[in-house]
């Protein structure tokens, strides 16, 4: 069957967006991935997303299409959500970070960046920390480095909420994703992000617990390369200036009119936020 090539802004054609299975220590992880016609392995450095829990990698969808343009990149499905296995019990960062670096070995990447965006920031800052051989750049997306007092509160009340009888918890996640947002995002790219929550069953609060319980403060000081800090406002836009503190080299680039779902509703804004940093 033939495939309709689509053409990008700068008049190529965008790679489509496929998907794969790989073995990892939870068993099998579901990748996204995108790579120019060529196949991608002598153009720009690999790329590899790390999505927010409880999403799945699909949220880059839009923007791998663009970024596979000249180089591969990856999103995979955080072992327990999408279509990836989960781990027997609750997993730390860094056993996803060791699941998602046996992806890595798998393919035998020399060279790669790293972009994650609130839980998957950590995975992505843990990678960094204990592979920095491989690891050539690193982009933090809204890090969840929360207080003790927002630690406290998520570990008390996870989200998101567990099914009940009557239904209401639907109604409770659909208002916290809507109020999260800081601007009003489209209401086809609100219900997915509502459907890929629910869909994850009860391991779906695993990633934020994760996040909640991580060192931040000791762990994102380890990071020997260069960092770029992207500060969206969502729910994560004060706590991500405080781990910005922690990396004074760190470059910081905030997006004040941007909420939650912009990478979905906004792929190019992403592509071009990344764009020089990634090719430097």
């Amino acid at each position: 069957m033939a495939v309709r090539s689509r053409v990008n802004r700068d008049g190529g054609t965008k790679p489509r967006v496929r998907r794969a299975y790989f073995e990892c220590r939870y068993g099998q992880l579901h990748v996204y991935n995108a790579m120019p016609a060529g196949g991608g392995f002598e153009e720009a450095t690999t790329l590899l997303c790390l999505h927010e829990t409880p999403l799945t990698g699909r949220m880059f969808a839009g923007a791998l299409s663009l970024w596979g343009g000249d180089r591969s990149v990856y999103a995979p499905d955080l072992p327990g959500f999408g279509e990836s296995e989960a781990p027997p019990s609750p997993p730390a960062i860094q056993d996803y970070a060791a699941a998602i670096g046996d992806f890595i070995d798998t393919m035998r990447f020399r060279k790669l960046d790293v972009l994650g965006s609130q839980t998957g920031a950590l995975v992505a800052a843990e990678l960094a920390i204990s592979r920095p051989a491989q690891v050539r750049r690193v982009i933090l997306a809204s890090i969840p480095a929360l207080t003790e007092a927002e630690r406290s509160q998520f570990l008390r009340a996870p989200w998101p909420t567990s099914p009940n009888e009557d239904g209401s918890y639907l109604m409770t996640e659909w208002r916290r994703a809507a109020a999260s947002a800081a601007q009003r995002v489209p209401l086809e790219v609100l219900a997915r992000r509502v459907a890929a929550m629910l869909n994850n069953g009860p391991q779906a609060s695993w990633g934020m617990q994760a996040a909640a319980q991580y060192p931040f403060k000791e762990r994102l000081r380890l990071m020997t390369q260069p960092v770029l800090v992207l500060r969206p406002r969502d729910e994560f836009w004060d706590a991500t200036a405080r781990a910005r503190e922690l990396l004074p080299s760190a470059r910081t680039v905030d997006f004040p009119n941007a909420g939650p779902g912009w990478y979905q509703a906004a792929p190019e804004a992403l592509v071009d936020a990344t764009s020089t940093f990634l090719h430097g």
